[in-house]
């Protein structure tokens, strides 16, 4: 019974062997049709990897073949050799990935060597590229999980599913370089300041243009940054009032409209501000983002795995990966007067952080304060500008209190049917979401770091989540404004007097929660007629 039982042990044992062997041949002429072997980065500092319970290192597997060759995926975009037999479904799907299916990888897989990425270095050659790309150039050498574009990575993978993008586009990034400058600060080589995103990630066509050119990887900006006029009905009313002055450099005169018929239209035609802006997508330094929230990283890799349905394994089997580029909106600075006098504390610097209301920013609803507020900050910002200061507005992706806006569509229609009092307005949102507020300022006041900003004179904010967060990163705070009544549109007073109770600044009369019931908002048998 031994000697069957040895038998069988050193069978199944060569045919492992066999596999072993005929997998390595296998890996290596994809290695050939793939060109030259992936360049070896310089070296990097040994990293400490979370352990992975009832997993060693030793029982990963090597690579599958689905580390498909540029010249296999390229093959999407030359015509087909029957023109009047459109390629299927299946066949796009072979030509796109032609391997099985990589649900997964792990640190010790062969082949695999993150290209070094040392989070707040100083330098950005030592630093390194954020490199999340699984194109043949780079997936070897991946050093970040996600995709970038944020949400918008899903629009790609369908346009690259229906053959309207290669897969293997490479973007020609010439003339696409900052329009101001935004130059390096000292918080960008301080690893605990900026985590929610990469402050090189305006810069990466300069400072890493050999592992782009030369290296051949998959290296991409996170941050554009550009020049353009804003153009606002509101801030045109303000300046036919004369409360804001027409200077020719910060407000300066719009050009005259047109009538239908094409003639000039004698009509005024308003004012536009000049304004610099970022644009900035979410690249998480997830032990800098653990901290700040005050949790382990492995909970917060479990959390973000878990609860986005499983879409991330790589947070759980490659710990060696520090960096995540996360599936949600970003933020977009707007920089009024020079953008350089935000470094420079002998200027004065008005600063609002707004967080996106769709609803009331772009389509008037005066269910709450958003957008007077946003308009209000904008004309300070101006007039700081224009008495030799700067102003700076940053609109983050946060739609709803970071619940969304469909949570705060069944939101409002609770308020609406249940009384809507000031005193139940947070409880509304606790009964449908679990919780009142998901915006968790933690990671705000980086994009202000990234800035150089060391002191706010003016902040038009009454935020005391947002006030906390800013001064405990070390950023001083001279002023706070709160929204002048006079602005605060008809249905919004239930929204302001429950934020003032529940701690929010306020240079007036002080709410009691007796105040808070007398409160109340418009029904909707009073807006039907």
């Amino acid at each position: 019974m031994s000697a069957i039982s040895d038998a069988v042990l050193t069978q199944i044992l060569n045919q492992l062997q066999s596999l072993q062997v005929s997998q390595q041949i296998l890996q290596a002429k994809l290695d050939s049709l793939g060109g030259n072997s992936a360049p070896s980065p310089p070296q990097s500092p040994p990293r400490h990897a979370i352990p992975i319970p009832g997993r060693s290192q030793a029982d990963s597997p090597t690579p599958p073949s689905s580390f498909t060759t540029a010249s296999a995926l390229s093959a999407m975009a030359a015509p087909s050799h029957d023109a009047d037999k459109p390629i299927s479904d299946k066949e796009r799907e072979k030509i796109l990935y032609p391997g099985r299916v990589l649900l997964t990888t792990y640190p010790d897989q062969s082949g695999i060597k993150p290209y070094p990425l040392v989070w707040g270095a100083a330098d950005p050659v030592v630093r390194g590229p954020v490199i999340p790309s699984r194109l043949p150039s780079s997936i070897k050498q991946r050093n970040a999980l996600g995709a970038h574009s944020g949400s918008y990575s899903i629009y790609r993978a369908l346009a690259i599913a229906m053959g309207t993008l290669s897969p293997t586009h490479k973007p020609d990034y010439s003339k696409t370089e900052p329009a101001i400058s935004v130059p390096p600060q000292p918080a960008w080589s301080d690893p605990t300041k900026i985590v929610s995103f990469d402050p090189w990630g305006h810069l990466i066509t300069e400072v890493f243009k050999k592992e782009i050119e030369e290296l051949g990887l998959d290296v991409r900006p996170s941050i554009a940054v550009t020049k353009a006029h804003m153009k606002l009905s509101e801030i045109d009313e303000t300046a036919r009032k004369g409360e804001l002055t027409v200077d020719g450099k910060i407000l300066v005169k719009s050009q005259p409209m047109h009538n239908a018929d094409g003639s000039v239209s004698t009509a005024d035609p308003g004012v536009e501000i000049v304004v610099s802006k970022a644009a900035v997508e979410p690249v998480w330094y997830l032990p800098g983002v653990a901290e700040r929230f005050g949790i382990s990283e492995s909970l917060l890799r479990r959390a973000l795995f878990e609860d986005t349905g499983g879409m991330y394994p790589e947070l759980i089997t490659r710990p060696d990966i520090k960096v995540f580029l996360p599936p949600i909106g970003g933020l977009t600075v707007y920089i009024f007067g020079p953008p350089a006098y935000l470094s420079d504390e002998s200027k004065e610097l008005t600063v609002r952080v707004h967080d996106e209301c769709n609803g009331s920013d772009v389509f008037g609803s005066d269910i709450c304060t958003c957008k007077p507020y946003l308009i209000y900050a904008i004309e300070e910002c101006v007039r700081t500008a224009q008495r030799g200061g700067v102003g700076l507005v940053v609109y983050f992706r946060k739609e709803g209190r970071a619940l969304g806006e469909v949570t705060k569509y069944l939101v409002y229609n609770l308020r609406k049917r249940g009384g809507d009092s000031a005193d139940r307005y947070f409880k509304s949102t606790e009964l449908i979401a679990g919780v009142k507020d998901m915006r968790f300022q933690a990671l705000m006041p980086d994009v202000l770091h990234w800035l150089g900003i060391t002191k706010i004179d003016n902040m038009v904010s009454m935020s005391d989540m947002k006030y906390n967060a800013i001064v405990q990163s070390g950023i001083s705070i001279l002023k706070r404004y709160d929204i002048p009544d006079h602005l605060l549109p008809p249905d919004s007073r239930v929204e302001i007097d429950a934020k003032i109770a529940a701690g929010y600044f306020t240079s007036g009369k002080q709410i009691t929660q007796a105040d808070l019931v007398k409160t109340v908002g418009r029904t909707w048998e009073e807006t039907e007629h």
